[in-house]
């Protein structure tokens, strides 16, 4: 898709479908000229059909009377409950129906007279359009048709400037699932590895990778635990964006387990086909990456993605181990399932001790228990830092990457703790189970400010997910926006 901007007269832009948005109990679209005289009582009566109600769409014919050969008109809600992601969902609709109807491109007008935030209003219908016609078609005979061109009609003269940024980062999203969305047939950690490599080598990016060898002889124990029962070697991916001189870097960490079959604590075979999903916060910091590079943001990054692949066999790890980790700390080992903190934790400590970061935040798919305590649209997050959290909300409004606060304290930490190592990998029982992760890494983190999100619920779409226009089946690539958006706030 193809997004350009445009100072124009509406009724003069020849185009195949002049797209209007309507909130309820009004009469018209928001922004419709007056001037249409001969095309208002037909716009009317398409407002009626569609009663306004968000999403729904009516499309008229002009029949030559202006140059536009159809008006779609598409519905908001209410005007007091218009927020920037039913604007984003709405976009995403009108978007499909284009796509839908086969036409190649189209026209949307952006009124001046939206009660809410226009930089964000822009930011968030491109990336409603944009992400709506995403499909993982790469292992399908019959390719989907190309996407439909969009011009953006509006008065405001920054316009080109916001458009452009969100056309980028929404192209980061696309990565994201892209990568996320492969079958573990096709993305081992190695392959993952190869992805990275590639990135960096068109991106302003330096990358490095250890390998199996390199993770034992340094002292990566809990990467190396979780990935000697399998025959593909786990992986350490660094990447490095550097965008502001002097400045100590922010650390970006994601959990990429390839396959997750549970290991020894294997899991049930029902959905165990998702668990190629275990490696999407690995993908979300590639997605990150790549768009801070290509939008050349004032920051400096590191990235850090531990791949492995927990798989059962004779030469797994085992509940009963103890493992010493990367800062020295030993972990019993009471389920080989609760696998991702253990990697992350090599991570997270390895970044703290290398890079010396002004803050960690880190992104895992870690934990059943965040799916039962918020369901599947809102994902978990937990920190030691108010102002990272603070500015963090307010990022996730911005975007509607929804996230939800968890507690964390010492009577925490204490559940952890083993009689036999100085923590286990797992707290009493069911109760907690997403803070008693959190905990765990904590153990690594330290006084560094650190915020983690638990994306096991949002990061592909599941039972429970709410219908998102934008968001189709797969993987959704949660957190590449939100933390675009935290990156560029001041």
């Amino acid at each position: 898709m193809l997004i350009r901007t445009e100072n124009s007269d509406p009724l003069k832009k020849k185009t195949k479908s002049l797209c209007y948005f309507v909130a309820e109990k009004s009469d018209l679209p928001l922004g419709f000229p007056k001037t249409a005289q001969k095309l208002t009582e037909a716009v009317r009566e398409a407002v009626k059909e569609t009663k306004a109600k968000l999403g729904a769409i009516s499309i008229i014919h002009t029949h030559g009377l202006i140059a536009a050969q159809r008006i779609l008109v598409a519905g908001l809600g209410p005007r007091h409950k218009i927020t920037h992601e039913s604007l984003r969902i709405t976009s995403g609709k009108i978007a499909k129906k284009i796509s839908e109807i086969g036409l190649d491109e189209y026209s949307l007008v952006i009124p001046n007279n939206l009660p809410v935030n226009g930089k964000i209003t822009t930011s968030a219908i491109v990336e409603g359009a944009k992400l709506s016609l995403y499909s993982f078609d790469k292992y399908k005979k019959e390719k989907k048709s190309k996407s439909p061109n969009l011009t953006i009609l509006s008065s405001d003269q920054k316009i080109s400037s916001i458009v452009s940024k969100a056309d980028t980062v929404s192209d980061g999203v696309i990565y994201t699932r892209e990568i996320a969305n492969l079958p573990p047939n096709e993305c081992n950690p190695a392959q993952l590895a190869g992805l990275a490599k590639s990135l960096s080598s068109k991106n302003k990016l330096k990358c490095v990778v250890l390998s199996k060898s390199e993770l034992k002889q340094k002292g990566f124990g809990g990467i190396t635990a979780v990935g000697q029962g399998s025959r593909n070697e786990p992986k350490l991916i660094v990447l490095e964006y550097n965008g502001k001189k002097g400045d100590k870097p922010i650390i970006l960490v994601g959990k990429a387990v390839t396959f997750d079959t549970g290991g020894i604590s294997i899991k049930p075979a029902d959905k165990m086909d998702e668990m190629k999903f275990d490696k999407c916060g690995g993908c979300t910091v590639l997605g990150i990456m790549k768009a801070a590079s290509e939008l050349e943001l004032p920051v400096n990054l590191v990235g850090i993605i531990p791949s492995v692949e927990n798989m059962p066999g004779g030469e797994s790890y085992r509940p009963g181990d103890i493992i010493k980790l990367y800062d020295g700390k030993t972990a019993e080992i009471l389920n080989t399932d609760a696998e991702g903190r253990l990697i992350l934790f090599d991570a997270l400590s390895y970044g703290i001790k290398t890079y010396k970061p002004k803050e960690i935040i880190d992104f895992a798919t870690l934990t059943g228990a965040c799916i039962v305590a918020l369901g599947a649209n809102v994902a978990g997050l937990i920190s030691n830092n108010k102002k990272i959290t603070d500015k963090l909300a307010k990022s996730s409004q911005s975007t509607g990457e929804q996230v939800w606060q968890l507690p964390i304290n010492d009577d925490y930490m204490d559940m952890i703790k083993s009689d036999y190592a100085d923590i286990r990998n797992t707290g009493p029982g069911r109760v907690a189970g997403t803070i008693t992760a959190a905990a765990f890494l904590a153990n690594a983190v330290g006084t560094t400010p650190w915020a983690h999100f638990d994306i096991a619920g949002t990061a592909w779409v599941q039972g429970g997910s709410k219908e998102k226009s934008y968001n189709p089946k797969g993987a959704t690539g949660f957190g590449v926006r939100l933390i675009l958006d935290y990156l560029s706030s001041p």
